[in-house]
């Protein structure tokens, strides 16, 4: 059945992001709505409770209330660990526009601290040639000391809709019957492009 309130699409969202490896796109509209609701759901309670209104009514509304700041702030909260996690990796690669402008903020603010700490702390102390907060040594030809999401971590996920026959790698071996709202444990890196696109939610 597809989500139609933002409630269930909320719910979504912070399934995905809680299950995927990596950082998923922000989620804008839907977190602005839920902020307003969430707003409106207050003022409600509020004006129930300056009228005294029935206490049952009251605790419907308290549940909905909760149960929508619960599911916003663990989502939000699941991106800014993500972010911490991988923060130097985000900000090198395209996952830095998945972003939101104040996740953006928050990353960068990361950064200068930790760059300022390590480098007066243990760089500055450190011989020449090991003085990289990315590299074990100038000798190294890649960033081997930044931390990246295990994109070839198995997930559950479920289709929304018929996919059809799936190429699971490069090598066009792996291949799998995508069925509508079937249950399947897969390969993050093999799905990701179905997870961004829309096609699979990850349970």
């Amino acid at each position: 059945m597809e989500a139609k309130s933002d409630v269930d699409l909320l719910k979504r969202a912070w399934r995905n992001e809680k299950a995927a490896p990596e950082i998923l796109h922000f989620e804008a509209g839907l977190v602005q709505r839920a902020r307003e609701q969430i707003q409106l759901l207050e003022e409600t309670l509020d004006e129930f409770t300056e009228n005294r209104s029935d206490d049952l009514v009251v605790s419907l509304y308290q549940m909905d209330l909760d149960r929508a700041l619960f599911l916003l702030r663990s989502y939000l909260r699941i991106r800014l660990q993500k972010i911490e996690n991988y923060l130097v990796h985000i900000s090198k690669t395209n996952l830095w526009n998945r972003l939101s402008e104040q996740e953006q903020r928050f990353a960068k603010r990361c950064i200068e601290i930790m760059e300022k700490h390590l480098e007066q702390s243990v760089l500055s102390r450190l011989p020449y040639g090991y003085q990289s907060m990315l590299k074990q040594s100038i000798s190294s030809d890649e960033d081997d000391m930044v931390p990246e999401p295990q994109l070839d971590t198995f997930v559950f996920c479920k289709t929304k809709s018929d996919v059809g026959a799936f190429q699971l790698d490069d090598t066009g071996e792996e291949i799998v019957d995508l069925v509508a709202d079937d249950l399947y444990v897969l390969r993050y890196k093999s799905i990701r492009g179905l997870v961004d696109g829309g096609r699979i939610d990850l349970v």
